[in-house]
């Protein structure tokens, strides 16, 4: 197995890795910025008023978005498995 073929298996597992989180983090974000704004424009600073809504979110679009994400992680396997035959020969 050469160099070429394990930085291009490593590149292609984090971009993966990137945009199967991509979908939670972005909710976090945009949450959390909204909360953010929310408490500066009534001026209530109270710390933990932005973990229960965030936490919510991030569930519901982990809810909303698993199904695709095992899709993306099993064409990413499979495609992997059935490459060991190229790899090794």
């Amino acid at each position: 197995m050469s160099i070429e073929t394990v930085q291009t298996l490593v590149i292609d597992a984090l971009k993966l890795a990137l945009l199967i989180s991509a979908p939670m983090l972005l909710t976090a974000l945009v949450v959390g910025i909204t909360i953010s704004l929310l408490q500066a424009v009534t001026q209530i600073q109270e710390m933990t008023l932005t973990f229960i809504p965030k936490i919510l979110a991030t569930l519901f679009a982990l809810m909303l978005t698993l199904p695709w994400m095992i899709q993306k992680l099993v064409d990413y396997f499979r495609g992997l498995l059935e490459s060991i035959p190229d790899l090794i020969g």
